[in-house]
C-alpha cells in the first residue's frame, strides 16, 4: 500500500491469472491454452503484415475483422464489437451494460474476474449458488437484477447450459442484459449467437484465445443487437480507440478464415478430452461432464492440493482452486495426446507408490 494510491486502488482485490512458470520440459495443463499452434495461415498473415505499415495506426473500427465475425455467425457489422482479448470486452460490458441500481447476478462458482470487475467499477452483485451438481438453475435468476452474466460452458466446471435454457433465461429477464461468456463454446456447445436476432437483451462474448490458438495475440469480441454494441463502442472510444493492433487484426481474420484447421484441432481436443475422462475415471476420479477444453475432477481418496503438488514434482502443472465447494477439485487443461498420456502415467505412478 502506498500513500499515493487512490482510495479505489486500496480497495481492489485483483484477479490472479493462471501461473505461467518458466520451467523446461513442462507439461502445462493449467491455463486452458490450446495445445496446438495457430493456423499456418495466421503465421503467413502476421509475416505479411510485419512491414513499414506498422508506422500507421490500425483501423480504429476493425471493420475487416468485424465483417469476418459477422459473416461466420450470420450477423451484421454493427452487431459485432471487438477488443483486446475477451477480458477487455467484458470490462467494457460491465461498465457499459451491467452497472445499474439493481445487483448484477452471476454464479458462485464461475470466472473469478467477475467480482474483480464489480470492485473496479463499483457494481453491486449477488453470487447465485449453483446446484449440488454444479448446474445453473434458471429459476434462481427469476428475481430483480441489474443484469446477468455467466460462462457457457461454465468455468471452471465445464458444464454446458443448452440454448433452450438460455432462451428461458432471456425471456424471464427481458428488462436486463444477459451476457453469455462463450470462451469455450467451440469445444462442445452451440453458440447463443444464433439467438441475437430475437433477443435485444442478449450479448454473447467470445475469444480467439482458446479454439483458435491465439491466446498470445489477444483478440476478443461480442455479438448483440446494434444498441448494445453501440454502448460498448462508446466505452471503448472513451478509453482506447485502437485496442487491436495491425498484427492482431491480420492474424484474427486469417484464423477465422481457416475453418479446416479450426475443425481439425477442435476435434483433436475433444477426442483427447473424452479419452482422458475415461482414464481419470478408471483411476478413481469423479469427472464432471465437460463441453470445454478442460476437465474438472476430484478423487475420492486423494487430496487435490497434495495431488497438484505431487504432479508438479513430475513437471506437470494443473490448476487447483482453494475456493469453498471446489477445494477438492483439479481443473485439467486438455493437452496433446502425448501430454495427457504423460499425466495419466504420472498419476498411475503416484497411486502405485502410495
Amino acid at each position: 500500500m502506498s500513500r499515493y494510491w487512490s482510495p479505489l486502488v486500496n480497495s481492489l482485490q485483483p484477479y490472479v491469472p493462471g501461473e505461467q512458470p518458466k520451467l523446461r520440459n513442462l507439461v502445462k495443463l493449467n491455463t486452458n491454452e490450446n495445445p496446438y499452434g495457430p493456423s499456418p495461415r495466421v503465421l503467413e498473415a502476421l509475416c505479411a503484415e510485419a512491414n513499414e505499415g506498422l508506422r500507421l495506426y490500425p483501423d480504429p473500427n476493425s471493420d475487416r475483422l468485424r465483417d469476418a465475425i459477422a459473416a461466420r455467425y450470420g450477423l451484421e457489422r454493427d452487431q459485432v464489437f471487438v477488443g483486446n482479448g475477451s477480458d477487455e470486452v467484458l470490462a467494457h460490458t460491465f461498465l457499459g451494460l451491467l452497472k445499474h441500481d439493481q445487483p448484477l447476478l452471476f454464479p458462485d462458482i464461475t470466472y473469478s474476474f467477475y467480482p474483480v470487475y464489480c470492485g473496479l467499477y463499483g457494481i453491486e452483485f449477488e453470487q447465485v449458488p449453483l446446484a449440488e451438481d454444479f448446474t445453473l438453475r434458471i429459476e434462481d435468476y427469476r428475481r430483480p437484477n441489474g443484469g446477468i452474466i455467466f460462462p457457457n460452458p461454465n468455468a471452471p466446471t465445464g458444464r454446458l447450459l443448452p440454448l433452450e435454457a438460455i432462451e428461458q433465461l432471456l425471456e424471464a429477464n427481458s428488462q436486463s442484459v444477459v451476457v453469455v461468456d462463450e470462451a469455450y463454446i467451440d469445444f462442445g456447445g452451440d453458440s447463443a449467437a444464433a439467438l441475437v436476432a430475437r433477443y435485444p437483451n442478449l450479448l454473447v462474448v467470445q475469444t480467439l484465445s482458446k479454439s483458435r490458438s491465439l491466446a498470445g495475440l489477444r483478440v476478443g469480441f461480442a455479438m448483440g443487437q446494434a444498441p448494445l454494441v453501440e454502448a460498448l463502442d462508446r466505452v471503448k472510444n472513451s478509453f482506447n480507440s485502437y485496442p487491436l493492433d495491425r498484427l492482431a487484426l491480420a492474424g484474427a481474420v486469417a484464423a477465422l478464415e481457416d475453418e479446416t484447421y479450426f475443425e481439425q484441432t477442435r476435434r483433436a481436443v475433444i477426442e483427447t478430452r473424452e479419452w482422458l475422462k475415461t482414464e481419470l475415471e478408471r483411476l478413481g476420479f469423479e469427472v464432471l461432464p465437460s463441453a470445454a477444453n478442460f476437465l474438472f475432477a476430484r478423487h475420492a481418496r486423494r487430496d487435490a492440493a497434495a495431488l497438484a503438488a505431487a504432479l508438479r514434482q513430475d513437471g506437470i502443472i494443473v490448476r487447483h482452486f482453494k475456493q469453498a465447494r471446489i477445494e477438492q477439485y483439479l481443473r485439467i487443461t486438455i493437452g496433446t495426446e502425448a501430454q495427457c498420456r504423460q499425466l495419466v502415467e504420472a498419476l498411475n505412478q503416484l497411486f502405485q507408490s502410495a
